[in-house]
């Protein structure tokens, strides 16, 4: 089994060596399970439940000070499932898988998908908050009230700031998770996040969204990270996997992707990309954007 793994495109982490042990360990743990639908959900729920990425435990608040948590899977015989705005759910990615397997349907959102996952016994009222998380968001400059408007005219203010230097802010912003697999016949994709700092309160991105976060067909699969309003609008990993089609590489389609996605939007992405051949391929144009591989 090959799997691939990445843990979001953006800041440069504090501290990378333990994140790249986890991802490591995920890549390895995934590539242990027989189908690759298996692998990458296994791959996926280790990161999910390390607190060093922004998916799962480690979530990011929306503007109403809770966290949300989104997923998508997708295999090359194009079942897909996603669920999306899940409070209480570090598991996103095995409720994406269940929307996948169990239902007639590719997307579940909000109180019904949690009901959902509770009813196929996922557990969905797990603290998602860290120390880390907690202390800034107590230490912002305000917390909003009041209507929806003024939540947005809070957010406007907010979301998606870059610091002085130009790097997108804060670190982990876009640290949304996912892996790739093959077992040289079949492929699978599974993305999870816990959205974008100071988002707006019921704000979904791209990592749910078919051919947006996630995409899989018989020529490859890819899984996107990064500025999700601009991957949601490119659909990067539609975009990756039909590069696939077109006859290119695993790494010269990653590379293609992102090429014309930064010229399309001048925002931040990374992408990781598995093929026919056995080829991996990750390209991003973040400052930073760590993968592992087995």
């Amino acid at each position: 089994m090959r799997v691939l793994v990445h843990g979001g495109a953006g800041a440069p982490p504090d501290a990378p060596a333990p994140r790249q042990d986890t991802l490591e360990t995920a890549a390895d743990t995934g590539a242990s399970h027989a189908t690759p639908v298996d692998a990458v959900t296994a791959a996926v729920r280790v990161l999910e439940r390390d607190p060093a990425f922004n998916a799962g435990t480690g979530a990011t608040p929306q503007s109403d000070g809770v966290i949300r948590t989104d997923a998508g899977m997708m295999t090359s015989d194009r079942a897909a499932g996603a669920a999306a705005s899940m409070p209480g759910v570090e598991a996103a990615v095995a409720v994406a898988r269940a929307v996948m397997a169990d239902t007639p349907h590719v997307l579940l959102s909000g109180v019904h998908a949690v009901d959902f996952a509770a009813d196929t016994g996922i557990p969905v009222e797990s603290d998602l908050w860290t120390a880390d998380t907690r202390a800034r968001w107590d230490d912002l400059d305000s917390h909003p009230d009041g209507s929806p408007t003024d939540h947005r005219d809070w957010v406007r203010e907010r979301f998606g700031r870059t610091d002085p230097g130009g790097r997108e802010s804060p670190p982990g912003d876009h640290d949304t998770v996912g892996a790739v697999a093959s077992d040289g016949d079949r492929f699978a994709t599974a993305t999870s996040t816990g959205g974008r700092w100071l988002a707006l309160a019921g704000r979904v991105g791209d990592v749910p969204q078919i051919g947006a976060g996630f995409y899989a067909a018989p020529a490859g699969a890819a899984s996107a990270t990064g500025a999700g309003e601009a991957i949601a609008k490119t659909t990067l990993s539609r975009r990756a996997v039909r590069h696939l089609e077109a006859g290119l590489g695993a790494q010269a389609a990653a590379d293609r992707a992102i090429e014309e996605f930064s010229e399309l939007t001048g925002a931040s992405a990374g992408v990781i990309v598995v093929d026919r051949d056995g080829g991996c391929g990750t390209a991003h144009n973040a400052a930073a954007m760590q993968t592992a591989r087995h």
